[in-house]
């Protein structure tokens, strides 16, 4: 891809790429002494950022060549070292030398239905509970958000199935909510329980996802369900918020779709997925829920008198039974209206059960969904504008997995993976394919790479957004419902819009926050330094090559780019790490200076920052 400077706001009319895809049956229901700058880093990291900011590079790709044959059936296998490395950084959150091993002896389909069968070795829930941080005690966690960005970045940063992760995290930018728009005590365990939603249902089936997110107490309070009531004769109406987003953002889009994402047309005009009386229709189905306390114990909190609830009401889906409120009562808020949308009347005096379990097999069938779906996954997991034909063929396994099932997340994702489009080498020197790699992910696959673990075990790694002394972007801190970024953003006046080319990792780029980046980068490479002081990177596998910068370059280049970097940068990066002797008997210190040259460099070039 290319790279642009400015960036206009984006407005949800821009050639939407909001659209998924539908198809599937439903499914029952503190900081140590600085360290000293790195030497040679300032002309060198000068000329990268320079780059950054000037350059535009490859986040987006149309195509890389339209007619691609369908995925073969037979076992496909990386035949590089360089291949595996490409595929592990599209598909998890980091490469090793294990791994791409594996990747090569099994191949794409069978590593990935292995990876894909391993759960995550610790939840959400299972962290906050380890670390104390679901307790009612003098830390008050349970009026703080930060135990809720300790959590993610745990899981982020260390351990578990990476995989299982990256397509979660994928997920979260699309049924989104924020952790600084959910206004209720345990705000912690309400956003673990919605991650591990995520990570649960990430191979599981659309429809299921579809329901958990709906009434999960994080996302009932972020896009007010847990509450809503029936209209009344004081002139209260239901809150429409969530069922126009459930259809907006989670399901079909704003336009009607063919199978390959494009639009249809009518007249030479889009055509509109749904108007306000579908909204207002819909929005009567989402009311009458509310928290589930039923057999819960509150305990006073400490230094006072104030009750606590039991966080579980924070992670138990939210209920239409009156009985199991607090406080309880005899009759709920659910409306008795019949219920009109999309062409499906759910006729009065239908359940809140009832009600929901129409409306959400009625949106999950809808013939949006699946290419809707499919192009945002593909834009967060391999390239920014994938052909029609790469959405046609995720869209139609959507629609069916090959065994009559709609919606199989798992089949969905390995098609993604899996494609032509998406392996294809000719991808690595196509100008307008690949993404931008997001800010979150840079770190990730920094600690991941690298050892990274916590100083004290607690991950006290809090909101990072700011993109002035910070990364400028933190996982399940969208400041809305509409993400950091719009699947059809693009900067204007830029080369990408020249080429009519999305890339909407860019919402996220301009003059602060590049340079806010390489002064973030710096202080994360050193490790133990703020914003980022408990993240204690492990470097001594490269500090038993360093000796050799040919070989320590190698390694780099491989597990961080998949060697990818141009003979330009390779050069660069080489004559910086050169500047600093190192002899056989050079101290780890120094050796270790080298390394981190080597790293620092790497990762603010646009040959690593734009993933193909």
């Amino acid at each position: 891809m290319y790279r642009p400077g400015g960036e206009p706001e984006a407005t949800l009319n821009d050639a939407e790429a909001l659209q998924p895809l539908p198809q599937h049956e439903p499914s029952p229901g503190p900081s140590p002494a600085p360290a000293a700058p790195l030497p040679a880093k300032a002309a060198a990291v000068s000329t990268l950022a320079l780059a950054v900011a000037a350059c535009g590079g490859g986040g987006s790709g149309t195509s890389t060549g339209g007619g691609t044959p369908p995925p073969v059936s037979t076992v496909r296998k990386p035949q590089s070292d360089a291949e595996a490395a490409r595929f592990l950084l599209q598909a998890s959150l980091s490469a090793s030398t294990g791994a791409i091993t594996d990747l090569r002896s099994e191949g794409y389909e069978p590593w990935l239905d292995r990876q894909m069968g391993i759960a995550n070795d610790q939840s959400g829930r299972e962290f906050l509970a380890a670390r104390g941080f679901d307790r009612v005690d003098a830390n008050r966690f349970y009026d703080g958000l930060i135990t809720g960005d300790y959590m993610v970045w745990s899981q982020l940063l260390s351990g578990g199935n990476g995989v299982r992760k990256r397509v979660a995290f994928a997920l979260s930018e699309f049924f989104v909510v924020g952790l600084g728009g959910i206004a209720m005590t345990w705000r912690g365990p309400a956003i673990a329980e919605y991650w591990d939603i995520l990570n649960r249902r990430a191979f599981g089936n659309f429809r299921d996802l579809l329901q958990d997110i709906t009434l999960n107490p994080a996302m009932g309070v972020f896009l007010n369900t847990r509450g809503n009531r029936r209209a009344d004769a004081s002139g209260r109406v239901p809150d429409e918020n969530y069922a126009r987003e459930v259809m907006q953002l989670f399901t079909i889009g704003l336009f009607e779709l063919n199978p390959d994402g494009s639009q249809k047309l009518s007249g030479g005009n889009s055509i509109e997925t749904y108007t306000s009386a579908d909204v207002s229709g819909l929005a009567r189905v989402f009311t009458g829920y509310d928290f589930d306390f039923f057999g819960l114990t509150a305990t006073t909190e400490v230094g006072g008198t104030r009750q606590i609830p039991d966080p579980e009401y924070a992670r138990r889906p939210m209920t239409s039974n009156p009985a199991r409120w607090q406080p309880p009562r005899a009759n709920g808020f659910h409306s008795t209206e019949a219920k009109t949308f999309l062409g499906l009347t759910i006729p009065a005096g239908t359940d809140a059960t009832e009600s929901l379990r129409l409306a959400l097999d009625h949106l999950f069938n809808h013939p949006n969904v699946g290419p809707f779906f499919a192009k945002q996954m593909i834009q967060r997991l391999v390239t920014s504008n994938p052909s029609a034909a790469y959405v046609g063929r995720v869209a139609a396994v959507f629609n069916n997995n090959g065994a009559g099932r709609r919606g199989d997340l798992a089949a969905v994702f390995k098609a993604i993976l899996t494609d032509n489009e998406a392996l294809d080498s000719a991808g690595l020197t196509n100008a307008n394919f690949g993404k931008l790699r997001e800010p979150v992910l840079r770190l990730a696959q920094l600690a991941r790479t690298f050892g990274g673990r916590s100083n004290n075990g607690n991950w006290q790694i809090g909101d990072l957004t700011d993109p002035a002394t910070a990364l400028g972007q933190s996982p399940l801190r969208s400041p809305s419902v509409f993400n950091f970024f719009r699947p059809a953003y693009f900067p204007a006046n830029t080369e990408i819009a020249n080429r009519g080319l999305l890339a909407p990792e860019f919402q996220l780029v301009n003059e602060t926050s590049v340079a806010g980046y390489i002064n973030f980068l710096e202080r994360a490479v050193q490790g133990q330094r703020a914003p980022v002081a408990d993240l204690v990177l492990d470097y001594s596998n490269e500090i038993a090559i360093a000796q050799d910068a040919a070989q320590l370059l190698d390694r780099l280049d491989l597990l961080l780019t998949g060697r990818q970097l141009s003979t330009s940068v390779r050069d660069a990066v080489r004559t910086a790490m050169e500047s600093v002797t190192v002899t056989a008997t050079s101290s780890n210190e120094v050796k270790l200076q080298r390394v981190r040259i080597g790293v620092m460099l790497i990762l603010a070039s646009t040959d690593y920052l734009i993933q193909k």
